[in-house]
């Protein structure tokens, strides 16, 4: 009968396992890894978890993360305001920014709609997105474009259907992230809802 572990241990294997993405193994891997690191390496690691907690707040308008009550995005005097980016999590601003190629503010919905899930608008930011909307369309200064920048599953799909049909009267134009094949993949691995929307947004070259 293998001996029972001493309670410190059991509790941060258990805390690892809560994690997204991290199953039982993987938590007791890096349980282990914490208790044979050197001493600075698990108290670094603490701090970080309790400065994240104590520092890390989400931005009033946009509902990213910031160290303010606005991101420094919403703070950024030279981002374009008349562009509103769309996307499910604070992660997917990281991904956009990295390419350098959006220069216009975003909106963060912290989840998408998932009625299996029982998470509907209302759990999400979208309140808040309909009437920054409305806002500015009443200032005078209507977004001129309101990129849906959810993910391309059926959640993500659903959310960006229902967005549109509420925004379509108080912004310009209403477009969405184009889908595909990646770059480097076979098309012999795709599947055939990729497929699809690979043919029906082609373009001439």
């Amino acid at each position: 009968m293998p001996a029972p572990l001493i309670e410190p241990v059991a509790r941060l294997i258990e805390s690892f396992a809560r994690l997204p993405g991290i199953g039982p193994k993987t938590a007791q891997r890096l349980t282990f890894h914490l208790l044979r690191a050197p001493e600075v390496e698990a108290r670094n690691l603490a701090a970080a978890l309790v400065a994240v907690r104590d520092e890390v707040v989400f931005c009033e308008r946009c509902f990213n993360i910031s160290d303010a009550p606005l991101c420094s995005i919403c703070r950024d005097p030279g981002r374009d305001t008349s562009r509103l980016c769309v996307v499910e999590e604070p992660l997917d601003v990281l991904a956009i920014e990295r390419t350098g190629e959006f220069r216009g503010l975003y909106h963060v919905l912290n989840g998408a709609i998932s009625p299996i899930d029982g998470i509907g608008p209302e759990r999400l930011r979208i309140r808040e997105l309909l009437a920054r909307a409305d806002e500015a369309r009443r200032a005078g200064r209507p977004f001129t474009e309101v990129i849906l920048a959810t993910n391309p599953t059926l959640e993500g799909e659903a959310t960006a259907m229902y967005l549109a049909e509420r925004l379509e009267a108080t912004v310009e134009s209403i477009t969405r992230i184009a889908r595909g094949i990646p770059v480097g993949g076979d098309l012999e691995y795709a599947d055939e809802i990729t497929l699809i929307r690979s043919l029906q947004g082609r373009r001439a070259v």
